[in-house]
């Protein structure tokens, strides 16, 4: 996949990339990015209902570590692969109602999630639900930047901040709506339809103006422009945050994908508040990300992609160490901490490759999806030889990693962005 179009430099940002995509917006469009957050809200409680499924399916389809992981490798490669594709597609042919055509696979994979009587019918069931995040991301990550206003950092925490919220409620709601019935409550993630439904509608609205602004002619004023960077040194900046985004995820997805049956394990609580208290984790994640995008914008992506990876190292080596109550401290500290980087590392890529944005947000969301599968699946074999407490105190070397993020080269925002990177 090429990142720039000569051999020796970056493409520079143009007045052409305000023309295809549309003129930015003076100001923030805070009704966009809260439609736009809204609807990642919903998509992803219905995605991290998923997760909070996992002791069900486990018990209900005699399932091991292995096969559990599996479903989530299933879910998240099918979004990884297809999100650069969408991304690329999109570069050079915006598609403002392809958000919404794209939530009805996820609407499919929901009631066949409920229904299906096989393993094998459950791993094409999150397969669907894989290829409506698939279609989602690079889209709606451009209708953030769109109407940001070059709040760049605000706009791509606000954005994810509907996703980490929507992922801390998940688990909720499937305590509520499905755990509660015990074994006989797979059925009812049927009525996460519902919210796959009033998702539709919410991006239909988007869409409507994406496709209005989209197509208006760039002038000078809102024209973006950026540096002009060494195609070595683009090649490197991405292989770095590649390498950052592998240890930020392989450790999330330590928690995500398996917080529930380590606090089960090991200090024998329920599925019901283990689930509960994933969801207070993945609650920090979406505090984090919150602060993330805005300390980007001020102080600059770099030293926050530095600080909150490489800084959460020493809570995540004590983390397999101390008691319940230490446990979920740590967890919450540790959730801040990781999540902060995940907006600085977008738009640091985007600001670096302003001309595709898809492309990029495709290729760093479709990356963490991948990262979340493999990890999900190679933790799983590692926790039924080893254990879940293994898992936990290898992968707490994996922040130490963050030290590579002093070799990013200084990036800055196009012009009218608010800070400096």
């Amino acid at each position: 996949m090429s990142l720039t179009t000569d051999s020796s430099v970056a493409v520079p940002v143009s007045e052409t990339v305000a023309s295809r995509h549309g003129p930015m917006p003076k100001r923030a469009r805070f009704d966009v990015l809260a439609g736009i957050s809204g609807a990642h809200l919903l998509n992803d409680t219905m995605q991290s209902v998923i997760l909070a499924l996992y002791p069900l399916l486990k018990g209900e389809f005699d399932l091991d570590f292995f096969q559990v992981g599996a479903i989530s490798l299933t879910f998240q490669l099918t979004a990884s692969l297809l999100q650069p594709v969408v991304g690329m597609v999109t570069d050079k042919r915006p598609t403002p109602y392809l958000m919404a055509m794209g939530m009805s696979f996820t609407l499919v994979g929901l009631l066949l999630l409920a229904t299906v009587s096989s393993y094998a019918g459950l791993l094409f069931a999150v397969a669907m639900i894989g290829c409506g995040s698939a279609t989602f991301h690079p889209e709606a990550s451009r209708v953030a930047r769109m109407a940001s206003g070059g709040r760049f950092g605000l706009a791509q925490s606000m954005f994810q901040l509907g996703g980490n919220a929507g992922q801390a409620l998940g688990p909720m709601a499937a305590a509520a709506v499905v755990l509660a019935f015990s074994q006989h409550g797979r059925p009812q993630v049927a009525w996460f339809g519902l919210i796959a439904l009033l998702t539709i509608v919410v991006l239909l609205q988007i869409g409507r103006w994406y496709g209005a602004n989209v197509k208006k002619p760039a002038t000078h004023a809102n024209a973006t422009h950026g540096l002009a960077l060494p195609a070595r040194t683009v090649r490197r900046a991405v292989a770095i945050l590649l390498v950052l985004m592998f240890s930020k995820f392989f450790y999330l997805v330590s928690i995500s994908s398996y917080y529930t049956f380590y606090l089960m394990h090991r200090f024998g609580l329920s599925a019901h508040t283990a689930a509960n208290l994933l969801a207070v984790f993945l609650g920090s994640v979406a505090l984090g990300t919150l602060l993330g995008g805005p300390l980007g914008d001020r102080i600059g992506r770099r030293r926050v992609i530095w600080l909150s990876i490489l800084g959460c190292a020493p809570f995540a080596l004590l983390l397999p160490h101390v008691g319940l109550v230490a446990t979920v401290a740590l967890s919450v500290v540790i959730g801040m901490l990781l999540a902060s980087a995940f907006p600085a590392i977008i738009v640091y890529g985007q600001d670096m490759l302003s001309h595709r944005i898809g492309m990029v947000s495709g290729l760093f969301y479709g990356f963490s999806f991948g990262l979340g599968g493999i990890g999900a699946a190679a933790l799983g074999l590692v926790a039924d030889h080893y254990g879940i407490v293994f898992v936990y105190q290898v992968c707490a070397f994996l922040p130490l990693l963050g030290l590579l993020a002093m070799w990013l080269p200084d990036v800055r925002p196009p012009a009218d962005g608010a800070a400096s990177a």
